[in-house]
């Protein structure tokens, strides 16, 4: 299949959305029709259809609407919903059902935008799943149209960011529990060729996007952006520049995305945050290192350990900033911060509805997220150049 048909046909560069009313005729104001929020799953692929469940089981959202161009795609997203839902093939139409409140947009990354873009002028509340937008001018675009749409609630998918046990832990590196901070060290690697299965051929670039760079990141954008957002977070600062090698060594298969990549940004303050994805080698899987002059702090998924500078000879009697943290020391990982929390991306869409009905700005925002898409533009600049890569001065003019 030719590009040109290829795009034509998967939908992926639809171009405008017609809306029928202004946008503040559409938007429905929570307060006004109980507290349950509506929402329209666009893109029930892996991420989309896996987040439905999570919405079934919180109390004032549910899905009401799902919507994918891949028709197996959709109907596997519908069966996934408890209770009602309406099905529909092309975006804009769910964009131009009044009844939906919110949509979750979950399709592949280079669509983000449009897709965004058009919700606001529909009068929808966003989750925008990370990394937020594809390029610098789409950060610019969608800031600068958020402006006009105040009364929105715009939440950037990055579920760490709503972590309980995360914001925990930035609570206690700004409290000085590991001092000052000289490094981060992530990774997040797989063993496997990142692909996902194809019932035909002709729906090979629409399931595996992430491996073409017109469509996709790749292993900046899907899995180290968290991180990357993680230490914009920490540090409240952005990364001046960036530097950073990688390939296709690996898997042989057509792909133009990288199978490797090996990033290091340098913060104003002086601070190096280091990101490693490998997709032939799985050891440690995910972890991000906080390392200070009096401690570090480990963190994967869902648990976090701290590590002294100098490991105690007995238990310590006090753990800062994490009420009710474990004592006990864990060989080779240092003392387990032990807190109560939610399955990130669960926490993120509680927080998300919370933010909707309480009209309050997410934790994880628009300006965070769009902080975090510069600086995967940046590292995915410094790849593919393998030059040095630095923040223009015009980026400080959008936020």
């Amino acid at each position: 299949m030719e590009r040109r048909e290829f795009v034509k046909k998967s939908g992926m560069a639809i171009a405008g959305v017609s809306v029928a009313t202004s946008a503040m005729t559409n938007l429905n104001i929570i307060k006004n029709i109980g507290q349950t929020v509506n929402i329209g799953v666009i893109g029930t692929g892996d991420r989309g259809g896996g987040l439905i469940p999570f919405i079934n089981e919180i109390e004032g959202i549910q899905v009401s609407a799902c919507c994918d161009i891949l028709p197996f795609r959709l109907e596997n997203g519908m069966k996934q919903v408890n209770g009602k839902a309406k099905a529909y093939k092309d975006y804009r139409a769910l964009l131009d059902d009044k009844e939906i409140d919110a949509i979750l947009v979950a399709v592949p990354f280079s669509e983000h935008s449009k897709i965004m873009m058009d919700a606001l002028s529909a009068g929808k509340h966003i989750y925008g799943e990370k990394t937020l937008v594809k390029g610098y001018d789409a950060v610019r675009d969608i800031i600068e149209k958020k402006k006009n749409y105040k009364n929105l609630v715009f939440q950037t998918g990055h579920q760490y960011h709503s972590s309980r046990l995360y914001t925990s832990v930035v609570e206690m590196i700004k409290d000085g529990k590991i001092g000052n901070i000289s490094a981060f060290e992530s990774q997040w690697n797989r063993n496997g060729n990142w692909r996902r299965p194809v019932p035909d051929p002709k729906f090979e670039r629409l399931i595996n996007w992430r491996m073409y760079r017109e469509y996709s990141g790749g292993l900046t954008a899907e899995l180290c952006s968290h991180q990357i957002d993680f230490a914009n977070w920490v540090l409240n600062e952005i990364p001046k520049e960036v530097v950073g090698l990688g390939g296709i060594d690996y898997w042989k298969d057509g792909r133009e995305t990288f199978d490797n990549i090996h990033l290091v940004y340098n913060y104003p303050s002086g601070v190096k945050a280091t990101y490693t994805c490998l997709t032939s080698n799985s050891k440690d899987d995910y972890l991000i290192k906080v390392m200070g002059d009096k401690g570090t702090i480990i963190l994967d998924y869902t648990k976090a350990w701290f590590y002294p500078e100098g490991k105690p000879d007995k238990p310590l009697g006090n753990v800062d900033g994490v009420s009710g943290a474990t004592m006990k020391w864990q060989e080779g990982r240092g003392i387990p911060l032990e807190v109560s929390h939610e399955d990130p991306s669960k926490q993120a869409l509680i927080d998300f509805k919370n933010s909707i009905i309480n009209e309050s700005e997410p934790i994880s925002d628009l300006i965070t997220g769009s902080k975090a898409s510069i600086a995967v533009q940046m590292g995915l600049d410094a790849l593919y150049t393998k030059k040095l890569v630095s923040w223009q001065s015009e980026y400080d003019d959008w936020f």
